[in-house]
């Protein structure tokens, strides 16, 4: 908890229900339900379900839904702004599906058609387009993905990172998304009804949301962050935990972040999907926070459906709407409330006088996210955060095509390639059987780092956090779920393959894996995926005592790798593997090693370079603070990083070893976690 304020300094929204805050306070005022057919991409007979669909985008842009969305959301919240915000922190789940789907359909085997595939793209894009050059941060955990992103953005603004971030969420409609909910049995063919007693699922829904938020004074009785709270149910890939104790965390923690009481809250915007399991989840943790009289609450999805990505933040400026404009959005949908749920939704508009809102998101892997919106003249008091430690590390764990951990250092110890692809069975080695039978090669190669990092470690030095960066997440659960798809007509896909498909399915692996209940955040940015995951895990853990796990894992795949990362070439041979750091914030002793992040800007700032060397001090400091550089310079990229290479080495003088490591790792987008974890052993030798 700090004591600078985070006021909201725009709002941008774009949903079923309509475009910006007028329209859709409007839809709500109304009842409008922004829930209709299915006009996107055909489904059969049978499978015709309602959805959210967000009319009038432009179907002959270069640019799929989710970027066009996000791009539209970003420009009402930065209406009246005069400079780019300094950093971006976007919660996506689908990124460029919508139209990779199409194109793997028709078969196209041009890698540059998928160049908006990747769920960072829409960060990316967003930064080019704003001029943002400072760090630009892709969460995605799922269906709480844009509260997540909102969280993050909170700490960096409070640690003084940024003065101005623009964060939320955006998904676009796809058919991974749809059938992989219907393969579940998760969607309400009449809609959702929301704490209905007859409720029978949600509705799949697209949409965008981005909130401008700043340090900086704002004019008027406006908006704030209040607080956030991050959990993890460690409990199951899908369900959420049956007596709703990480609903009922996440809740805790985001009060307990904004120096409240329950007893401050006026109102709460639930998660309230409509599927009977995770209505039942959550009633009993607000049911167990409020011990037993909750404030006033609803649910808004039965209105504009499930966005997936962009749910937390719609319902952030939903709920930062409701305090403005005095009302509470109706719980559209609910017919007869379900006795058993012990809670009174309100289930027509209703004028109320709101200070202070919770606003509620769940996603699959555990991952739960909640935060705290109000006034700013009610803001309470509370104190300065007190110097932060530093990141010592508690254990480490890499992967290779040359083995684990040994045989990687090994290789790379003696300046041998450690490029290609461990087979499974060592790469499963040291893991059981039954905890691996079902799954694919991501989700291994992040169990095998993680048992590597977390080996003859104590209860008490087991991580209670898990941040992992993927630059392309579950490549084999998605291709063969979208294959499925296609071949049996949109009968049949594979709901196993659906669940492992999503970004953050590793991550919640490794939770449930060492019960790790504290944040867990999965971060997608490319090449730059692990620094993000790196990042992230340093902003989330100011304040926190217990270890946490930083992760980078790719996956090679034969079919998508080669259409979807750039640098991949494959008449060279595919490679994959990471890297894994077990850290922990303490003061360090004599022959501790330290890890800090100094520096992280977008790839859009051409002046990144001296950049670099002006926040390291200057090019005599920069020269003498480092005994060698460890230089990953992707493929796509590397006419462009040896001139930063070059330019770096003459402005320092730099005249120490230079390692460019994916010379010996192979091309995959986690190779930085790989060449992180060698770096230390080099530090331990």
């Amino acid at each position: 908890m700090t004591g600078v304020p985070i006021h909201i300094a725009g709002m941008g929204v774009v949903s079923a229900l309509g475009r910006g805050a007028h329209e859709t306070v409007q839809a709500l005022s109304s009842l409008k339900r922004g829930l209709g057919p299915l006009t996107l991409f055909t489904a059969p007979a049978n499978a015709r379900l309602p959805v959210g669909e967000v009319p009038n985008l432009n179907p002959d842009s270069e640019l799929p839904r989710t970027h066009q969305m996000a791009l539209e959301a970003a420009a009402q919240a930065m209406a009246g702004s005069t400079e780019p915000p300094d950093a971006i922190v976007l919660g996506i789940t689908t990124g460029g599906m919508p139209l990779t789907e199409r194109l793997l359909e028709q078969g196209v085997t041009n890698p540059e058609a998928y160049g908006r595939h990747a769920v960072g793209s829409v960060a990316e894009i967003l930064a080019r387009h704003l001029g943002c050059h400072g760090p630009v941060i892709t969460v995605s955990t799922a269906c709480s993905s844009g509260a997540a992103a909102i969280k993050v953005s909170l700490e960096m603004l409070r640690c003084g990172m940024a003065t101005r971030v623009l964060t939320g969420g955006a998904d676009g409609l796809c058919r991974l998304t749809y059938f992989g909910f219907k393969s579940l049995q998760l969607i309400d063919p009449a809609g959702a009804q929301p704490l209905d007693r007859h409720r029978r699922g949600m509705t799949i829904a697209e949409g965008a949301a981005m909130l401008l938020l700043t340090t900086r004074d704002v004019e008027g009785e406006g908006l704030q962050i209040l607080g956030g709270g991050l959990s993890c149910d460690a409990y199951h890939p899908a369900a959420p935990h049956p007596r709703g104790e990480g609903a009922l965390a996440a809740m805790q923690a985001a009060l307990e972040d904004a120096g409240i009481d329950p007893g401050d809250i006026d109102y709460i915007n639930l998660h309230g999907t409509g599927t009977p399991d995770n209505d039942r989840s959550e009633a009993l943790a607000v049911n167990a926070l409020f011990k037993g009289s909750p404030p006033l609450l609803s649910s808004t999805k039965g209105s504009h459906g499930h966005t997936l990505a962009a749910a937390g933040a719609i319902e952030a400026i939903i709920s930062g709407l409701s305090i403005q404009q005095g009302f509470v959005p109706p719980n559209t949908g609910c017919r007869e409330i379900d006795p058993t749920l012990e809670l009174r939704p309100v289930v027509s508009l209703r004028p109320a006088q709101l200070d202070m809102a919770l606003s509620n998101s769940f996603g699959f892997g555990g991952n739960n996210a909640a935060l705290v919106i109000g006034r700013s003249s009610k803001r309470p008091a509370s104190a300065h955060d007190a110097a932060v430690p530093p990141l010592v590390v508690n254990g480490y764990a890499c992967l290779s095509g040359a083995g684990r951990t040994a045989q990687t250092l090994a290789a790379f110890l003696g300046n041998r390639a450690c490029r290609g692809c461990l087979g499974d069975a060592e790469v499963c080695q040291d893991l059981p059987p039954r905890t691996t039978r079902r799954l694919k090669r991501l989700p291994k190669l992040t169990l095998a780092l993680a048992q590597e990092a977390c080996r003859d470690k104590s209860a008490g030095d087991l991580p209670s956090a898990v941040s992992l960066g993927t630059g392309w997440g579950a490549l084999s659960e998605t291709y063969d779920f979208i294959q499925g798809l296609f071949q049996s007509g949109g009968q049949f896909p594979s709901p196993t393959d659906f669940i492992g498909s999503v970004h953050n399915a590793p991550a919640g692996q490794i939770a449930m894996w060492l019960r790790a209940k504290g944040a867990n955040i999965t971060t997608s940015g490319g090449d730059c995926s692990f620094e993000q995951a790196l990042l992230t895990a340093d902003l989330l853990s100011r304040g926190v005592s217990r270890s946490m796990l930083v992760l980078g894992a790719d996956e090679a795949h034969t079919d998508l790798s080669p259409l979807f990362d750039p640098s991949v070439a494959p008449d060279k041979g595919l490679s994959d593997g990471g890297g894994a750091l077990l850290l922990r914030r303490t003061p360090p002793g004599p022959d501790a090693v330290t890890i800090e992040m100094i520096f992280y800007q977008s790839a859009a700032n051409a002046g990144c370079v001296e950049d670099l060397i002006t926040r390291m001090g200057a090019p005599r400091q920069a020269s003498q603070a480092f005994a060698a550089l460890l230089v990953g310079i992707p493929a796509i990229h590397r006419l462009q990083g040896e001139r930063q290479l070059a330019r770096f080495i003459q402005l320092c003088n730099f005249s120490g070893p230079v390692i460019d490591y994916r010379r010996q790792t192979g091309e995959f987008a986690s190779a930085s976690a790989t060449a992180n974890s060698c770096a230390l052993y080099f530090l331990l030798i």
